[in-house]
């Protein structure tokens, strides 16, 4: 079975396009090697998919005859996506919250507060 529609009938990408795109964009590899979206997927075979920013790992173990549901996945595939990776994302998450770009507008009352509990902070530094 082709790799693109692998990922597509384990309900990794949401369209067999996408799964397509992701192949010709280097974002998937078979045993550190990128793969062509018609490369053939055997059982044992490991592949590493980046996808969210999560470099996820999965080990094929059965050809699905077509695109299964939710439920049936696991009967086709093992997720060895190290739990690390979640964590990371997490993090990334949290740090991107608050974040503005720079000339996104005024700063709110928040950033007001502490741009100026920062230059209070400083001055009285420098008179001690």
């Amino acid at each position: 079975m082709r790799i693109d529609k692998y990922l597509w009938c384990i309900r990794f990408y949401k369209t067999r396009s996408i799964a397509t795109r992701a192949c010709k964009q280097g974002k998937i590899k078979i045993a550190d090697a990128i793969v062509k979206p018609s490369r053939e997927v055997y059982p044992t075979d490991i592949i590493s998919a980046r996808k969210d920013q999560i470099n996820y790992q999965i080990e094929v173990l059965d050809y699905p005859p077509s695109r299964v549901g939710a439920k049936l996945v696991d009967l086709y595939r093992i997720d060895r996506t190290p739990k690390e990776a979640f964590e990371k994302l997490d993090l990334l998450k949290y740090s991107k919250d608050y974040y503005r770009k720079k000339g996104a507008g005024r700063p709110t009352k928040k950033d007001r507060r502490d741009i100026d509990e920062w230059i209070d902070g400083d001055s009285i530094s420098e008179k001690e």
